[in-house]
């Protein structure tokens, strides 16, 4: 059985520009809902936000950039140490200038 999540070592993170404190071993979704974020990436025309929604990378609703690395789907990318991530719009892939 796994040990609970507050038992574990804890690994930083950047989101955004802010540093992160999650899980080692969590996936960046699972950081993300730790800390109270369930949409963190927002749709093209309505700015609405989309976050963990299937949780198995089928959905593509949960798109970050993790280390400049564009489109990467956060409830399969594990929270390393040190990782960079950004939240992106629209269709994800780190819209540029949209």
């Amino acid at each position: 059985m796994p040990e609970p999540a507050e038992a574990r070592p804890r690994v930083t993170v950047t989101v955004d520009g802010a540093p992160w404190s999650v899980p080692a071993g969590a996936s960046i979704a699972a950081a993300f809902t730790e800390h109270g974020t369930p949409g963190w990436r927002r749709t093209r025309r309505r700015a609405e936000p989309r976050g963990l929604s299937c949780g198995i990378g089928v959905c593509f609703d949960c798109l970050v950039t993790v280390n400049g690395v564009p489109g990467v789907r956060a409830c399969l990318a594990q929270a390393r140490d040190g990782d960079v991530i950004t939240t992106e719009k629209g269709s994800g892939f780190a819209e540029r200038g949209a």
